[in-house]
């Protein structure tokens, strides 16, 4: 149940489109889910507020899913990936400043064990 942030994940601006600034700690982590195969774990989307709930809600239910088919890509079973959009519904900083949209604007990975 532990989540940890993905601080180094990068997309194109409104798009799902992983950037290669992101592969690195994707390495990483597909990885550390090939050391330890009894690891299954959920990548998490989140948005800032800009825009409309609907829309960071897919934005970033399909950001989560453009991770985990990097992930398979890797070599990762699909079957010990989920992902789920959260858009802007748990923000971490007040949306009301650029650092803080910054901060929000995240991938996270919840570890889930079999």
């Amino acid at each position: 149940g532990q989540t940890v942030l993905l601080d180094n994940i990068f997309f194109e601006l409104d798009k799902a489109r992983l950037l290669p600034a992101s592969f690195a700690q994707l390495d990483e982590l597909a990885d550390l889910l090939k050391a330890q195969p009894e690891m299954n774990i959920k990548i998490c989307g989140h948005t800032d507020n800009s825009g409309t709930t609907a829309y960071n809600l897919d934005l970033s239910t399909r950001r989560a899913a453009a991770g985990a088919a990097h992930l398979t890509s890797l070599g990762i079973a699909p079957e010990r990936l989920r992902s789920e959009g959260f858009g802007d519904s748990q923000p971490l900083a007040d949306n009301g400043s650029p650092e803080g949209r910054r901060a929000n604007r995240r991938v996270t990975f919840v570890i889930e064990r079999n």
